[in-house]
């Protein structure tokens, strides 16, 4: 679909009356990182993945984008798609953009996962990543699929355009969205994150009005992937 001038790929599946739960997957990711959080509600929820512009199948923005652009993308899919109530779930980046357009728009909750509240370093990335996986019981058949998946297009790789765009994004202070935010939010984290300060959590979890922190001990910025079954738990009981 064509959202402000870019291709955009989406997947949407589910139960078309239920509540929309949106996907929005992390840097250098796509779809499928985010996949397996949707597929244990499809039956009673409407599930909605993107991949961001420059990211999976969807086009390179052909100029430079903020967090606000991504907010925009999204809630102008989500119009044409014709939702009324969302459940954001984001990962990472795709946290951030959760951050944000929760602070603008009405959402029923938000489940942000390893969420950074202001720039970090990205460097290593996929390399740090696959070390993760390798030690995740169940989810280290994801290893050889990650290495075509994961950081696929971190800095080193990106093109000068996402280039800037990663500069632009990762860069911007959310604290002032975040005291905006109405709807109740979650927010998971591992306690090894070596991607996000410990400091970004603690500091969302004492800017949003309503949120409650769940720290995964022995987990990295990958902690929903680490503990999928616990995540999955986590967030149907939140959505109840």
């Amino acid at each position: 679909m064509n959202i402000n001038g870019i291709n955009i790929n989406y997947i949407d599946y589910g139960n078309p009356k239920g509540i929309a739960i949106v996907l929005l997957h992390g840097w250098g990711q796509n779809i499928e990182m985010m996949q397996m959080l949707g597929e244990p509600f499809k039956k009673d929820y409407r599930i909605i993945a993107v991949d961001f512009p420059g990211f999976g199948l969807s086009e390179e923005p052909k100029e430079e984008m903020f967090v606000i652009d991504y907010v925009n993308l999204v809630h102008e899919l989500l119009k044409k798609l014709k939702v009324k109530k969302t459940i954001l779930v984001g990962h990472s980046f795709g946290g951030r953009v959760s951050v944000k357009y929760a602070s603008m728009y009405d959402v029923e909750k938000v489940i942000l996962l390893s969420p950074a509240l202001r720039g970090h370093d990205k460097k290593g990335l996929k390399t740090k990543v696959l070390k993760s996986l390798k030690k995740v019981p169940g989810i280290n058949k994801l290893e050889g699929w990650a290495k075509n998946h994961i950081g696929s297009r971190d800095y080193k790789a990106a093109s000068p355009m996402m280039k800037k765009v990663l500069v632009n994004t990762v860069n911007e202070d959310l604290s002032d969205d975040a005291v905006k935010i109405k709807a109740p939010v979650i927010l998971i984290y591992g306690n090894l994150d070596s991607e996000v300060p410990e400091e970004d959590t603690k500091e969302y979890e004492r800017l949003i009005p309503d949120c409650g922190l769940i720290l995964y001990e022995g987990c990295t910025h990958y902690a929903y992937l680490e503990r999928i079954n616990q995540t999955i738990s986590i967030i149907k009981n939140f959505i109840k």
